[in-house]
């Protein structure tokens, strides 16, 4: 698995938009707004190592804080128009109210990867990178107000240990949020989807990465991956409390969430 996702590691991006016609950003959206994160969240985004989701988290808070920010001088209008500067570039400042985003990735060259693209769009503000393994997380207890694994959970060893770590590094009240490939329940889409999959994927890998069996290899472990009511039980037994899940595009992903009580 290392050694698929080191080789795919700088076509990543350009290939996870061939294989969904570009649909992952919008799922990768669904689940910022299905976060809501505010300002002073500390995110943990395990396998995140392209930085997709560090980036919107970044975004988004960034977003809330400036509304935040408008709205608090809304209500000072009897302020001076020097009080009002001063005060603005203070809290301009310090845009995300604290906030943080730690990605977590086993993988160097993914890692690297998002610290290019970091450094090309100008993120560095709250965000830190850290090598890392999904079943053996390097961070204390009780650290995280949320972690995140998008795309990645299906390609670690043991599944059942990933979540045992997502619920060891949560603070109590924490929140685990996993999108992933799923199962399409409708046989006629399914049989679509996988003649799409197998035919259609591994091409796309050797036409644009150069590399169809790593390719081949991310089509079939899509296959192999639970579905959507047995992930949620696996879930449960790591800890979880109110656990669910939403199906999107009719359950090509899902997205799964807990919560540590």
């Amino acid at each position: 698995v290392y050694q698929v996702f080191e080789s795919v590691a700088k076509k990543y991006d350009v290939m996870n938009d061939s294989m969904t016609l570009g649909i992952h950003r919008v799922w990768k959206d669904i689940l910022m707004h299905k976060m809501n994160p505010s300002p002073g969240t500390l995110l943990l985004d395990v396998a995140g190592g392209t930085g997709d989701i560090a980036f919107r988290f970044i975004n988004y808070v960034s977003s809330v804080r400036e509304r935040q920010l408008q709205r608090k001088l809304k209500h000072r209008q009897n302020l001076s128009w020097q009080e009002i500067f001063e005060s603005y570039q203070k809290d301009k400042f310090n845009s995300l109210g604290d906030s943080r985003v730690v990605v977590c990735d086993i993988n160097r060259e993914m890692l690297k990867v998002g610290k290019q693209k970091a450094q090309h769009l100008g993120y560095s503000e709250g965000l830190s990178w850290v090598l890392g393994n999904a079943e053996e997380l390097p961070f204390d207890n009780d650290k995280f107000d949320v972690y995140t694994i998008a795309f990645g959970i299906r390609n670690v060893t043991r599944i059942d240990l990933a979540l045992q770590e997502a619920y060891r590094v949560l603070k109590p009240g924490g929140r685990f949020l996993c999108l992933e490939f799923s199962h399409v329940s409708n046989p006629l889409l399914s049989r679509l989807y996988d003649l799409y999959s197998f035919q259609v994927i591994p091409v796309l890998g050797e036409v644009i990465a150069g590399d169809w069996k790593s390719y081949q290899y991310l089509v079939e472990s899509i296959r192999r991956f639970p579905p959507q009511e047995e992930l949620k039980a696996m879930i449960e037994d790591a800890g979880f409390f109110k656990v669910d899940y939403e199906n999107l595009n009719f359950g090509i992903v899902a997205i799964h969430s807990g919560f540590k009580l």
